[in-house]
């Protein structure tokens, strides 16, 4: 699954539950998934995170810097 695709996911499951037409299971079994799926974007977000490099002019040469976030 994509990160978008998650995502999307995780908002409809949020709208379904705040409409409050779900009984209690449904809305636990959707509260878990909804929970399984942000796990899951966050594994993409910090391994994106660490792929993110900056490429900084070295002389002639180019040479790559991990991300800084403060930056």
């Amino acid at each position: 699954m994509k990160f978008e695709e998650a995502l999307a996911r995780i908002e409809e499951i949020v709208k379904r539950l705040e409409s409050g037409e779900l009984d209690l299971e449904e809305s636990i079994a959707l509260f878990e998934e909804g929970m399984k799926l942000v796990k899951t974007c966050e594994k993409m977000l910090e391994e994106a995170e660490r792929k993110v490099e900056i490429l900084v002019r070295d002389g002639e040469s180019y040479r790559t810097e991990p991300f800084d976030e403060e930056l």
